[in-house]
Order: C-alpha cells, then sequence, then structure tokens
C-alpha cells in the first residue's frame, strides 16, 4: 500500500515512549519461572520405555537412516536429545513426529548412547 504525503497530518500519530534503562524483569522472581514450568510428557519412567532404533531406507533415495522411536517425550525434550545424539554420532539429523532420526547407520552409537541416558534401547529390524 503507498501512501501520499498530502494525508499524512490527518494521520494519528504513534506514541514511542523510551523504557527507564534497567527497569524491565523477565524471569526475576520464580513465580514468573514455575508458570512456564510444563509437566513432563511421558507417565513412565526412561528405563520402562520401548525405545526402538532401527535402520531403513525406505523412502530416502536409498540413504540409510536411523530412527529412534518410542521415546515419549516433549518436543523440546527430544530436540536436546537429538542435538546430543548427533553431537556423539558426528552426523545430521532431525524430528519427525516422534521419531528421531539421524543420517547414516548409526544403530550401536545410538543405542549405547541412549543406555548411558537410562533408556533401554533395543535394536529393531535387520
Amino acid at each position: 500500500m503507498c501512501f501520499s504525503r498530502q494525508g499524512a497530518e490527518d494521520l494519528p500519530r504513534l506514541r514511542i515512549s523510551a523504557m527507564a534503562k534497567g527497569t524491565w524483569r523477565e524471569f526475576d522472581d520464580s513465580e514468573a519461572i514455575s508458570k512456564f514450568d510444563l509437566p513432563s510428557f511421558s507417565s513412565s519412567p526412561k528405563n520402562q520405555r520401548r525405545v526402538r532404533v532401527q535402520r531403513t531406507r525406505g523412502g530416502k533415495r536409498g540413504k540409510t537412516v536411523t530412527l529412534i522411536s518410542g521415546l515419549e517425550l516433549g518436543k523440546a525434550e527430544a530436540s536436546v536429545l537429538l542435538k546430543c545424539l548427533k553431537a556423539r554420532c558426528g552426523t545430521g539429523g532431525t524430528l519427525k513426529g516422534d521419531f528421531l532420526e539421524l543420517q547414516g547407520d548409526q544403530v550401536m552409537l545410538a543405542i549405547e548412547i541412549l543406555k548411558k541416558e537410562g533408556y533401554r534401547p533395543k535394536q529393531s529390524g535387520g
């Protein structure tokens, strides 16, 4: 939309006031922090979840991908775990729905890392 300067005096003027320096606080009190604490997504402990780790190539143009399912994590927790797995495996990965995907054949390394994190993973498939 294009405005001409002719009717500029008819438009309301916006007042922008500056906030005093050092007065804005987002997370100073525990009350503000506690309202952002969400309950854990899963109801069962880590060692009782059915975590499956499998290697697959279907729909990936022949590329091998390691799928991890059954973690029952919230999105934030899953992304933290995925970041740890990617760093330890030295590969890329993504979060797709309830699955974690790691590029390449990372099954044994992923199982080892998940065991150290407190899960009881099993290899699924071939």
